[in-house]
């Protein structure tokens, strides 16, 4: 096979752009799910979604573990008394 290519082309100084997950996500943070993971989720949209559920519910119970839980500086002084 004879190479067409001019001579003044340096195809030495190209940068070969991967395909597939070791691809460079230029800005995007790309998380890889394990398959039993992936399974359940269609798309991105599904997996964040999801995501954006489980963190209104971490945070909401932690606020009302906050409110729930007595104050132990009274708790402790009506025990001493």
């Amino acid at each position: 096979m004879e190479d067409d290519l001019r001579s003044e082309y340096d195809l030495k100084s190209l940068r070969v752009r991967k395909f597939g997950p070791e691809r460079k996500s230029f800005g995007k943070t790309t998380i890889r799910l394990e398959a039993d993971v992936a399974e359940v989720f269609p798309n991105a949209d599904a997996v964040n979604e999801a995501l954006r559920f489980l963190i209104k519910v971490v945070q909401n119970d932690q606020v009302s573990a906050l409110i729930k839980r007595p104050h132990s500086s009274s708790e402790g002084a009506d025990q001493t008394s």
